[in-house]
């Protein structure tokens, strides 16, 4: 028997058999025995295939990945927001290969990543979209692409992400396994788990853990208790873009608000765009740098003032240490000490140390070591 009907019936025997108290650990047990199945496959499949794969290598400060059906525009976008120039099409498949381009804006360096159109079926590899998922895994950002008139790929996208281990909006489960060479296994929980303790052993030991120390933090389900404990899943925010927004009638717009919301979005939070007539791209471009949590710090630089042309960009909650590591060099290995005027300081020139928090717009004076 092949892996791929190993999976279909490890799969059939989950949806037959009702969950209650007496069955989640036998569950529990097939769910982990499922993933560990669909984890060996995928790897078959990669090491066995013979085409040239979709890795792209990261440039600038971050990194999003397009995601969306065939033919929902990003190429258009992609060519709206970048100077790059991917191939446009009214057809299925028009984009072939990973499109990357650069999207300059607040003195960032914004990578787009216009992928190939998902189909269903993309994390057993139809389409190529394995490779695809591969690429949406080393993003900082999934912008979810949706036609207006098809609200209802929000959810199919959704899954076939899941299905890749790639979570959206969501953080890793508290859960911290630490191995033991004997004494079997010992389960903590900070919370009344509403799992009882042999599921979550039945889990544990699925996955290979005999001897171990685990400590669980919240409120998990068998889902997500897995997702910790073999800890090889990608957790990245997400914003939704809905394109076409110029072919809405006043009328429809009420019922795409409401398709909106049946699957969780706010229509307020949604981004609404239209890439051929480069319409709501500055809305889009001011929720990409929210979203990646990116912020300005204008260096002031001795003898030559503040720059405010060419900003360090840097993550919300970095420090001037992070800010130090990627000036590198002697800004590291040197410092003294650095002056903060803007958001963060409690007044201009404030003298901080490595551990003081950056805010957007922060002007920021290194004093290094003779």
């Amino acid at each position: 028997m092949g892996l791929e009907e190993e999976i279909r019936e490890i799969e059939e025997e989950i949806a037959e058999t009702p969950y209650n108290k007496s069955t989640e650990a036998h569950i529990g047990r097939l769910k982990s025995k499922l993933a560990q199945k669909k984890e060996k496959l995928e790897q078959q499949q990669s090491s066995g295939s013979s085409g040239p794969g979709y890795a792209v290598e990261k440039h600038g400060d971050a990194t999003v990945a397009l995601v969306g059906f065939p033919s929902v525009g990003k190429s258009t976008l992609l060519n709206a927001l970048t100077n790059a120039d991917s191939e446009v099409g009214e057809y299925e498949f028009t984009t072939l290969d990973v499109n990357p381009g650069m999207l300059q804006y607040n003195g960032a360096n914004i990578q787009i990543l216009d992928v190939p159109g998902l189909i269903e079926g993309a994390a057993e590899g139809r389409g190529d979209g394995q490779a695809v998922l591969s690429v949406v895994r080393t993003a900082d950002l999934v912008v979810f692409m949706l036609d207006v008139f098809e609200i209802d790929q929000y959810a199919r996208l959704r899954e076939e992400l899941y299905r890749n281990k790639v979570r959206v909006d969501t953080e890793p489960p508290r859960i911290s396994i630490r191995r033991k060479g004997k004494d079997g296994l010992s389960v903590t929980a900070s919370v009344d788990l509403d799992l009882d303790e042999g599921t979550i052993k039945e889990v544990l030991r699925e996955n290979g853990f005999v001897n171990a120390d685990v400590t669980i933090g919240e409120q998990v389900d068998i889902d997500r208790l897995i997702d910790g404990v073999m800890d090889n899943r990608e957790y990245l925010p997400s914003i939704v873009a809905v394109n076409k927004a110029d072919l809405i009638d006043p009328d429809y717009l009420p019922t795409v608000e409401e398709n909106l919301r049946d699957h969780d979005i706010d229509p307020d939070e949604a981004v609404f765009i239209s890439a051929e007539e480069e319409k709501g791209l500055d809305a889009l471009k001011a929720e990409l740098w929210d979203a990646l949590g990116l912020i300005r710090v204008y260096m002031d630089k001795p003898g030559r003032g503040v720059d405010y042309d060419e900003p360090l960009v840097l993550r919300r909650g970095d420090t001037v240490g992070d800010a130090c590591r990627k000036l590198g060099g002697e800004f590291e290995d040197r410092f003294r000490f650095a002056r903060v005027s803007g958001p963060s300081a409690k007044h201009d020139e404030q003298q901080v140390g490595t551990d003081h928090e950056l805010a957007d717009e922060d002007v920021l004076r290194i004093v290094r070591r003779k």
